[in-house]
């Protein structure tokens, strides 16, 4: 069977104690459980910043400051930024300005070039625009620099290398009811006075450091994955990591970027100690190459069919009858077993909810189970096996794939560090790490740790401060809880719009749902001016009802997260406050799909239900 075959529910063990089980899972995350929770992690600034601020893919170059109005400015050049940029033109808006810390498009794919990087989402599904680009990944789990390369044919398929400023940061957003503008300062002195302005920083732009004492007192080398020094390493993003011959490396962090970064560094380094808090959940991974009689059978729609087929049978929705999974992988699994096992029973018709989530535990179960006997397999240590399983409900931390990470942990230079008793590594020293009392000298510390998911807004949007209508601070705004209409606008804050996690549709594509958001923002944006509009916000009854309609439909989904592992998905533990950062936000819970006809019957009602139109 291909990855373009549909294909049906997979065999996973029935000799499995669930109730033995649950108390393993609540013992793991109790271990792990901190009480500092996001604030665990160093904010860069500071003695820090260079873990953030310094780019070493492209040298800054000095220019003159820019002082100017314009009519929109998009915060952030990933794929939030290029599909708001890409909309805005599709519906006649110029005069269009991205602001971008990085020295080109790319976003998470700009910063992240370790070596072994790939999608971990179907390819065909994640990369935006394909269609309309006449672009075709080269295989299901495309490679990073291949989807950089397709971020920057988006630019210059939009016009949108135009009007953008590179390697500049935004320092402060403030609202002047004089001139109806947003004022824009950066750290390079401009001062740009925009119409509109779009924050779509993204959801994963800001490295994150774990608070570990002692990080200045190491004297080797020290980098974030999302800034990969080759000039150390060499090599490039398909590895060959030569300069790493002589070198003892410590790799802290088994995320999805550890798993890809894991055989590469023990293949290259003489030594390798990777420091585990958590194991990810690691399946196999088929990754063929697309296949061009497959490719060149593709109908107009193919792709949205495809990312609608994949999202059906996603963890988000997971029932689905009458509709073949197209995408077949580990991230449709549960979905597959689920629908088979309610199709079995006696009569599927009158299957209740309650059963439905009995049936959905029980297969999520036996899945975790499969991937702990498939860690068993491969790894041949027993002790290093089972510190490598992971012990937790599907969905829990991201699930990943790989066809080499475990197996590295055969390789005799390569050493699993669990330090989940210590709730993490100790500190470092000056020669080196300590975790459960052993200091491990090393000539380099990577740190796999991910990105600020969960910390606190302020930090997310790393911009100094945000002021909207009368001296109104975003940050403060939303402290406790969002307030917006449709998880785009909030009232007070004037032309301004939100691409993210915040209170609208959740799907487990991430760019199809800055699609929809880039759509319906440019569709506002564009009937503003057509209407001789200067300002566009929610009104209050608008934005009341739309979060009171969220908040009534919501899902309570604490006792799942409360019972995870700590990680971003669940607020390091701590669940979901939105001043805590919640990782989904707000969602609209009758689904992504549900959502997407909601604000189209909104756009085809036209008259801008909820928006305050000013004069």
């Amino acid at each position: 069977m291909t990855m373009f075959d549909t294909c049906g529910p997979t065999q996973t063990p029935d000799d499995i104690d669930i109730p033995a089980l649950r108390e393993k899972y609540a013992a793991e995350r109790a271990k792990r459980l901190r009480s500092d929770g996001g604030s665990q992690y160093l904010e860069l600034e500071g003695d820090f910043a260079e873990f953030y601020e310094v780019d070493p893919y492209t040298t800054v170059v000095e220019r003159e400051p820019i002082v100017e109005d314009t009519d929109v400015v998009i915060l952030g050049g990933g794929f939030a930024g290029l599909l708001a940029g890409a909309y805005l033109k599709k519906a006649g808006v110029e005069g269009i300005r991205v602001i971008e810390m990085a020295g080109d498009f790319g976003g998470v794919w700009y910063w992240n070039r370790f070596p072994g990087i790939q999608c971990d989402n179907d390819a065909y599904c994640y990369i935006p625009l394909l269609e309309e680009l006449d672009f075709m990944p080269s295989k299901k789990f495309a490679d990073g620099p291949e989807i950089f390369e397709h971020c920057r044919n988006i630019g210059k398929h939009f016009g949108l290398y135009d009007g953008a400023l590179f390697s500049t940061q935004v320092r402060e957003l403030h609202w002047d009811d004089a001139t109806q503008r947003w004022r824009i300062s950066t750290d390079r002195d401009d001062e740009i006075r925009a119409k509109f302005v779009v924050m779509a920083q993204g959801s994963y732009n800001r490295p994150k450091l774990p608070g570990i004492p002692g990080i200045k007192d190491f004297t080797g080398h020290v980098f974030h994955s999302a800034r990969w020094d080759y000039d150390y390493t060499g090599g490039d993003a398909d590895g060959g990591l030569d300069k790493l011959a002589d070198k003892r490396v410590a790799l802290v962090g088994t995320g999805a970027t550890g798993i890809q970064l894991v055989p590469h560094l023990g293949r290259d380094a003489e030594q390798l100690f990777v420091f585990q808090r958590t194991p990810s959940s690691v399946d196999a991974r088929t990754n063929p190459a697309t296949d061009p009689e497959w490719a060149a059978s593709l109908q107009p729609g193919w792709q949205e069919e495809r990312k609608r087929n994949f999202h059906n049978w996603s963890p988000f929705v997971g029932v689905v009858f009458g509709e073949p999974d197209l995408v077949c992988d580990f991230w449709t699994e549960l979905g597959r077993n689920l629908t088979a096992r309610i199709a079995s029973s006696d009569d599927p018709a009158s299957v209740t909810i309650e059963q439905i989530m009995a049936f959905r535990e029980e297969e999520d179960y036996g899945i975790m189970e499969r991937l702990r006997r498939r860690v068993a397999e491969i790894v041949e240590d027993p002790v290093t096996a089972e510190a490598l399983k992971p012990y937790y409900r599907f969905m829990c931390k991201r699930p990943t794939s790989s066809e080499h990470y475990l197996a590295t942990f055969n390789r005799p230079n390569v050493t699993l560090v669990d330090v989940s008793a210590s709730k993490g590594v100790e500190r470092l020293t000056e020669k080196g790490i300590v975790a459960n009392g052993v200091e491990y000298e090393v000539d380099c510390v990577i740190f796999a740790s991910g990105f600020e998911i969960s910390t606190e807004i302020s930090r997310r949007y790393a911009i100094d401060r945000i002021v909207g209508r009368d001296g109104l601070s975003l940050f403060d705004y939303w402290e406790n809880d969002y307030k917006t209409l449709h998880g785009m606008t909030s009232r007070g804050f004037p032309n301004q719009f939100f691409m993210g996690f915040i209170q609208g549709g959740v799907s487990a594509n991430t760019t199809a749902m800055f699609e929809q958001q880039a759509k319906h923002i440019a569709y506002i944006i564009a009937e503003a001016q057509n209407r001789g509009a200067t300002t566009v916000e929610p009104s209050q009854e608008g934005q009341d009802a739309w979060v009171q309609t969220v908040r009534e439909l919501a899902i309570d989904n604490s006792a799942f997260e409360l019972s995870c592992t700590p990680g971003y998905y669940n607020n390091e533990g701590q669940g979901g406050a939105v001043k805590n950062g919640a990782f989904l936000g707000d969602f609209y819970s009758p689904g992504f799909y549900a959502f997407d006809e909601l604000i189209a019957e909104w756009r085809e009602k036209g008259d801008l239900d909820g928006l305050e139109l000013g004069t």
